[in-house]
């Protein structure tokens, strides 16, 4: 089966088993809020609000048994005195892995399980996630005479459906928004970016901690035919002003731009990165990276030049010279991968 296939035919609680030792794991991630739901001013305690939601998920009528302790997070937003009344006071992340209740299975004891299309197990859990959330939404938490109130939300990149809807409304308006429409070709998306992924993972293994065009194009290349990439340091992460990116070290995570040969392998790409983490044999990390479509034509861009890390430009002031760098056309050859 080749890899364009594999990736059409993959089933969203199934894993894809990716090169190096890497594999897209199936899991649901949702994004909380805590408000107060009463005039209580005193400090949130993150720790109480954890257990009495963990207590909450694993009970019935939710029963998620399979909850462990690191699959849910939550953190006290920062300067909560200036904050008004109606803003949060809370933000969390929830991930259930355990999705084995939606695959297809054998109710009669016999020998073949319960027959189910891609198309009719991507319906069940499309509704078993909005019914989660559902459940999930405006429920209200008393920590010791203290109510607080909670929201939930689904990422975007993490429903495809949502994503495939998002460049069908750009490039219809763009069709559309020109005087002479008929002259206007329809265009399709072609790139994926994907950034918030660990550089060593990408990397030759005890050669270089810096991700390696070689192994990245061997890893995506699992999901279909690759036309050209592009990979940075992904430093915007670190530059972020939130909790959850504090502390990162510049150079630890990296940015991947992938431009397939046609259509249906980006397509069958994104529905394969959306909804899953990235894991890697013999380790414990989990990675939530961002996946997402290119609206502004990276590739088609021919001032494209690749972006300098602080390492080359270290290089450059030591030995007193300027570091130039091949424009995309004039690279093109180097980008490129030949079958």
């Amino acid at each position: 089966m080749s890899a364009a296939t594999a990736a059409a035919a993959l089933r969203p609680t199934e894993p894809f088993p990716i090169p190096s030792g890497l594999s897209l794991a199936p899991r649901l991630k949702l994004l909380l809020s805590f408000f107060r739901a009463d005039l209580s001013v005193s400090p949130v305690d993150e720790w109480q609000l954890k257990s009495a939601l963990l207590a909450f998920l694993r009970n019935p009528p939710l029963s998620l048994s399979l909850l462990q302790d690191s699959d849910l997070s939550v953190s006290r937003l920062p300067d909560l005195q200036k904050r008004r009344r109606e803003d949060p006071v809370a933000s969390g992340v929830l991930h259930v892995r355990d999705l084995s209740s939606l695959r297809p299975s054998n109710r009669k004891g016999g020998d073949h399980a319960e027959e189910m299309t891609r198309e009719q197990e991507e319906e069940k859990y499309s509704q078993w996630r909005s019914s989660l959330a559902e459940q999930l939404s405006d429920i209200e938490l008393n920590l010791k005479g203290v109510m607080y109130r909670m929201t939930v939300e689904t990422p975007l990149s993490d429903d495809f459906r949502a994503v495939k809807k998002s460049w069908e409304d750009f490039y219809a308006s763009e069709l559309f928004s020109s005087r002479n429409p008929v002259r206007k070709i329809a265009k399709r998306p072609d790139t994926i970016i994907v950034r918030g992924v660990p550089s060593r993972w990408f990397a030759e293994t005890r050669i270089s901690s810096k991700a390696s065009m070689l192994v990245t194009h061997t890893i995506f290349s699992a999901l279909g035919k690759i036309r050209t990439l592009n990979i940075s340091d992904d430093d915007e992460l670190g530059a972020r002003k939130d909790d959850a990116s504090k502390g990162l070290i510049s150079g630890l995570n990296c940015k991947v731009w992938v431009q397939f040969e046609s259509y249906d392998d980006f397509h069958n790409a994104m529905k394969a990165l959306c909804g899953r983490s990235l894991e890697k044999e013999g380790s414990r990390l989990k990675v939530d990276y961002e996946v997402t479509w290119d609206s502004k034509g990276f590739f088609r861009n021919a001032q494209y030049e690749p972006a300098q890390s602080k390492l080359e430009e270290r290089d450059a002031s030591v030995h007193g010279r300027k570091k130039h760098h091949a424009s995309r056309i004039e690279s093109d050859h180097r980008k490129r991968f030949r079958d």
